[in-house]
């Protein structure tokens, strides 16, 4: 089982990282499916995609869940029948979920592409990080901060909801391995704390809302 990655954030909060090496048919051994989960199975031509899919149900099989007990809102996000906040994300044979038992949680995966360059201006004010040594860096920070901007939208999930206009992340060194931002919107105003690290050219973002926002 290749799980990357443990990370316990809190009593309440964990992370866990799998780096899908399996084949198809290694990784639905153990697994049932819901009939609405095998629908969407049996549609997705991608082998890629057909084997995060599974690699996630083991993933959710490490804290005790099957496949029955997750299911979407009309929205897309995903819900624990029990109650237990859940975000999950994959990319390329990366993928990852996180578990809030009291809070809102949200994670994102990205692989680190320059291509974010040319699509920086809609969602931060790049010239924050003009000051950056070389490009890499500069790709690696924007990296961070779409992954911080991608997990707080799946917990906030309002339509209209602006990466560039209503969230604010928090300047930070990348040492730091943390941050915050805030998500203004309407009459809210809420604050969270921003986790991050880094594999094998990919970055790993979660975000849960700082202690007295919830």
């Amino acid at each position: 089982m290749p799980l990357l990655k443990t990370i316990a954030v809190s009593h309440h909060i964990s992370v866990v990282i799998w780096k899908v090496d399996e084949t198809e048919e290694e990784l639905a051994q153990g697994i049932q499916l819901s009939h609405h989960c095998q629908t969407r199975f049996n549609g997705m031509k991608s082998g890629m995609h057909r084997r995060a899919f599974l690699s996630i149900r083991h993933l959710l099989a490490i804290y005790g869940y099957v496949d029955d007990d997750l299911y979407y809102s009309e929205a897309g996000k995903p819900h624990l029948k029990d109650g237990t906040h859940i975000s999950i994300t994959h990319s390329h044979n990366f993928t990852a979920i996180i578990i809030g038992k009291q809070q809102e949680v949200g994670i994102d995966i990205e692989m680190q592409r320059e291509k974010i360059l040319r699509i920086a201006h809609k969602f931060t004010p790049v010239n924050e990080y003009r000051t950056l040594a070389n490009t890499e860096a500069v790709v690696r920070k924007l990296t961070i901060v779409w992954g911080a901007k991608e997990s707080l939208y799946k917990i906030y999930g309002q339509k209209g909801l602006s990466f560039l206009r209503h969230i604010n992340v928090t300047d930070f060194l990348f040492d730091d391995g943390r941050t915050t931002a805030t998500i203004q919107y309407e009459m809210d105003t809420i604050s969270y704390q921003i986790s991050f690290l880094e594999f094998e050219g990919f970055t790993c973002v979660y975000a849960f809302p700082l202690d007295g926002n919830e």
